[in-house]
Order: C-alpha cells, then structure tokens, then sequence
C-alpha cells in the first residue's frame, strides 16, 4: 500500500503538488486550492504530533473502530467524506507559502520516517502505528490532488 515512508510514493505526492496552479479548479468539495494545502498540512502535523485534536466522545470512537479497516484498504477516500472542525480551513490563505509548507512537511515526515510520527491517538480511530498514520497521510493527499485534477 502507497504511503509517505517510501520514497517513490512520497516524490509522486511532491510532484503533484509542485504541478498545482492557484487557479485550480475543484471538482468536489467546498474549499479552495489553497485552503487545501492548509488543509493537508494541518493533517501532516497532527502525524507529526504538533496537532493534537480532542478525541472524539463514545459513539466516535465506536464508529471509528468499525471503519478503520475499510478506511485503511486500497480503496481512495470518497469523494465529499466528512471534515473535522478542526481542520476546516476559512479566509484565503496564500498559495505559494502553504504550497512550499506542505512541500517542507512531506519531506520531513518521510525523511525522518516512523520516528517523526505522533503517538497521541488519532481524534476518531485511536492508536494508530506509524505505518497507519503513513499511509493515512499518502490516501489523504491523493484524495485532494484528485479533486484538484492533480
């Protein structure tokens, strides 16, 4: 399965995201291009443990732990899934600045590998290896490069 630990997988990510204009277009979905590189880099720091979202209550994490293995498969996310308030981003946040960002963030992440991953539970999941939050990131990018034609 594709994820930010191999190398390839990472530098087809960076190459998609170095291919995207501030003048793309969506194709789901309510947020912006640039939105969305605010967006993916909110997700990558909490892989990273410098976003730490509240777990969610009882029914959540029972949901959570019911859809963990279709969430973790080879299938794409789905198209206009649910977003956590967290990471709603709202205002015009500049292009070239999260686009360079979230550039930094990746090669971080996949540098330094499973040491650079959280070990505070994912909001809706739980525990999560550094293998799943890996993974979790590749699907999470791909998912809004499709969206972005990217």
């Amino acid at each position: 399965m594709n994820n930010l630990f191999h190398k390839s997988d990472a530098s087809a990510i960076v190459i998609r995201i170095e291919k995207l204009l501030p003048t793309a277009k969506r194709q789901w979905g309510k947020m912006t291009v640039n939105q969305m590189l605010a967006h993916c880099s909110a997700s990558l720091e909490t892989a990273m443990g410098l976003h730490r979202p509240k777990r969610l209550g009882f029914v959540g994490r029972t949901f959570g732990k019911l859809l963990k293995p279709k969430f973790f498969s080879d299938k794409p996310f789905p198209k206009n899934g649910t977003t956590d308030k967290s990471y709603i981003i709202t205002g015009t946040p500049d292009f070239e600045t999260g686009k360079a960002q979230l550039l930094q963030q990746i090669q971080l992440f996949s540098e330094v590998g499973p040491a650079q991953c959280t070990t505070h539970p994912h909001a809706f999941f739980g525990i999560l290896t550094p293998e799943e939050w890996a993974v979790m990131q590749w699907k999470h990018f791909d998912h809004h490069l499709r969206q972005f034609g990217a």
